[in-house]
């Protein structure tokens, strides 16, 4: 997806197994065009899922680009599979923005997060 440098730097929070996660890895092409308002577009949509539970994204210095999307169950990850217009940004992605793509699909039934407390500095501490 798009660099998402706006976003706050946390991963989505853990939330009670079950739920289900797309991983999707690509790696994509010189030629970018219309990607980002695209991106953003497919951002605002899904969050309108009923279920869906949040994103986290990363990019790694090669290029190699990772969305795992969460959501509360099998429904709620098919509707947004088959919502037309996250359809028709997959079609253009293969036709423009990816040079190659995997998706991976799982059920998650453990997950637990960690979270490290504020210590304000002390008011001695020079």
């Amino acid at each position: 997806m798009s660099d998402h440098s706006e976003a706050p730097v946390a991963p989505v929070e853990a939330h009670e197994p079950p739920y289900y996660m797309a991983v999707f890895t690509a790696v994509r092409t010189q030629d970018q065009s219309g990607y980002s308002e695209t991106d953003a577009r497919l951002e605002d949509l899904v969050k309108d899922v009923p279920g869906y539970l949040g994103t986290d994204y990363a990019q790694s210095p090669g290029g190699l680009a990772i969305t795992v999307a969460y959501f509360r169950d099998a429904e709620a990850l098919a509707q947004w599979r088959c919502n037309a217009e996250h359809r028709s940004a997959q079609k253009r992605g293969q036709a423009e923005w990816y040079q190659s793509y995997t998706l991976h699909v799982a059920k998650v039934e453990r997950s637990h997060g960690f979270t490290r407390a504020h210590v304000p500095p002390s008011p001695t501490a020079g």
